[in-house]
């Protein structure tokens, strides 16, 4: 599933591309893809078309676009579950075989596609909260800020952290805590702080939650600026690009290889229907552990 770097990278895009234009046609080719939409996607189209797109913002791993003309405080709100993709095409190209739905312009240049093999992510223009500047969906008010956000509050975080009953890679994966944190790189971020995976929140000191957190925003800074993380053809950007932050890992995806720190073999271990890799030598198991 993308995570904040992937995400970010395709609201880089969105911004470049469909900010300020008109929607003249919307096409929806598959109904789960507008789910969401409680009216159904006729209602969809509806509020769509005749809008301006404002300028794509960003919560965690959901997009969104402001809308003008539909009446005061509508978004397009976005997530693209496990394979979603949000494409600027020319016209001419043609359908992509999972294309979803489609927004053309009266501009007639590129239109914006939701492309999504197993529909699992999805759109819908939902009311944004009141009083608002950036448009934020009254669905996903509740999500914390990110790491790469100028306004995340970064000692905040650390009281809330060391003050939870759990354990780091959970307390990290919590969208409530600190948005944009996947399994991905919630592995890096831990290996470069040298903390098991397992190791309760209430044993980090602050200093070490201060790592751990410039740590996370190191990682997910290097990976947005090769484009994220591609494991396939899934993730890429509005262009169809690839990220190419996979050659970089030091942990995740590394099983049996040498840590580039030790030399000690990556482990993986089953997490929460997921995998966790780690060093178990520069990330030794806690001494008292969650049963997590």
């Amino acid at each position: 599933m993308p995570e904040l770097p992937e995400v970010e990278v395709v609201r880089r895009g969105l911004a470049n591309w469909v900010a300020g234009r008109t929607v003249a046609d919307v096409q929806v080719l598959h109904p789960r893809a507008v789910r969401r939409q409680l009216a159904g996607a006729a209602d969809f189209a509806a509020r769509l078309t005749g809008t301006t797109l404002g300028t794509a913002q960003r919560r965690g791993k959901y997009l969104w676009v402001p809308l003008a003309g539909t009446g005061a405080g509508f978004s397009l709100i976005g997530h693209l579950g496990m394979s979603g993709q949000l494409l600027v095409q020319d016209p001419s190209v043609p359908d992509e075989t999972h294309l979803r739905v489609r927004l053309c312009f009266a501009d007639g240049g590129r239109e914006l596609r939701f492309v999504d093999q197993r529909t699992f992510g999805g759109l819908a223009v939902e009311e944004a909260e009141d009083g608002d500047p950036e448009g934020t969906p009254v669905s996903i008010a509740h999500i914390a800020r990110d790491p790469l956000d100028p306004r995340f509050d970064d000692a905040a975080f650390v009281t809330a952290l060391r003050a939870r009953r759990t354990t780091v890679k959970r307390a990290l994966l919590d969208q409530t805590l600190i948005s944009g944190v996947g399994n991905i790189y919630a592995d890096e971020a831990l290996w470069r702080s040298g903390l098991h995976y397992d190791r309760p929140t209430a044993t980090l000191t602050r200093p070490k939650a201060l790592l751990l957190l410039a740590n996370a925003r190191d990682v997910m800074t290097s990976a947005l600026a090769v484009g994220g993380t591609s494991f396939d053809s899934l993730y890429v950007n509005v262009n169809g690009e690839s990220g190419y932050f996979s050659r970089e890992l030091d942990a995740y995806g590394r099983e049996q290889e040498p840590c580039r720190r030790c030399g000690t073999p990556i482990r993986r271990a089953a997490w929460m229907n997921r995998s966790s890799y780690f060093c178990p030598r520069c990330q030794r198991v806690p001494r008292t552990r969650s049963g997590g």
